[in-house]
């Protein structure tokens, strides 16, 4: 097979991988923290025999590459954690939908990292988000259990899209791989201190559906992800990225038997264009920035 088109299909069974792990806020009966350091653990463990196997060091390059691992490590442990609060809180959709919001907030924020301006198109995607989220939302009050999953889900994106730009800036000479290494390792160090004791005295099955989020669907994924982008443009991957969101909706109505509503659905569409349009369009803006 070209190996182009291999590396396509590998991309689009990672993204719906890591749609999977939307369902593991409903199937694993343990709160958001202790999910979160469970698969934190297992990754993390994981990650380290994939990069020995290969032959990779695990060493960072100089000391400020370490702070900034624990940086992002812990923007990445809040925002693990309010991404399966959101979801236990309102639906699998909702929380994904308000997770990706991400790319908008990312270009919003994107002038306090690099020396550009924002232009009107990235104005009219925000409005279009705040329109798509507004939809979803039942009722301003955090007494309704589905607009406090939004407002989590909501600042879990504005968490990833802040680890994302540093990432980019400061730390995106490492591979994916290597940078979750220490990333989960933060992750778990960090919530030790909060995890319960529900995780220790945990049944069996529970222990299984951890293996199964900690390595199928976290170690796996960010390997596979690695071996993709040798073939395809970052652009590919960032835009079948953005089909995550459907194929979490798409498993939690199969699986779960989830209902979206209507406005979940109109919602998500219209969050999803905005993010498909700026991820797309950050691309093309890279691209003549090389060509300058």
């Amino acid at each position: 097979m070209d190996p182009v088109k291999k590396s396509l299909l590998s991309l689009h069974f990672t993204v719906a991988l890591l749609g999977a792990t939307a369902l593991f806020s409903k199937i694993v009966p343990l709160s958001a923290i202790d999910i979160t350091f469970g698969r934190s653990v297992i990754a993390c463990i994981t990650l380290v025999i994939l990069l020995k196997i290969t032959g990779r060091s695990l060493r960072l390059n100089c000391q400020k590459d370490y702070w900034i691992a624990g940086l992002l490590g812990l923007l990445m442990s809040v925002h693990w954690v309010s991404y399966f609060a959101a979801m236990q809180y309102s639906s699998i959709s909702v929380g994904m939908i308000a997770l990706f919001t991400f790319p908008v907030i990312t270009v919003l924020m994107e002038p306090l990292f690099e020396k550009i301006k924002l232009v009107w198109q990235d104005v009219v995607s925000a409005l279009i988000v705040l329109l798509g989220i507004v939809l979803i939302v039942p009722e301003v009050s955090l007494n309704n259990d589905i607009t406090l999953g939004v407002v989590i889900g909501v600042g879990s994106a504005f968490l990833y899209s802040l680890r994302n730009l540093i990432h980019r800036k400061h730390f995106s000479h490492y591979s994916g791989s290597h940078a979750m290494v220490y990333q989960t390792m933060v992750i778990f160090l960090s919530l030790s201190f909060f995890s319960s004791g529900e995780l220790v005295t945990a049944d069996a099955s529970t222990y299984w559906w951890l293996l199964v989020l900690g390595t199928l669907l976290t170690a796996f994924p960010h390997a596979l992800i690695a071996s993709s982008l040798r073939h395809l443009r970052a652009k590919t991957f960032s835009l079948v990225a953005c089909m995550q969101p459907f194929w979490g909706t798409m498993m939690a109505i199969v699986i779960l038997n989830e209902q979206p509503t209507w406005q979940t659905f109109v919602g998500g569409v219209l969050v999803i264009s905005a993010a498909i349009y700026e991820t797309y369009n950050a691309q093309k803006l890279h691209r003549s920035k090389l060509a300058d």
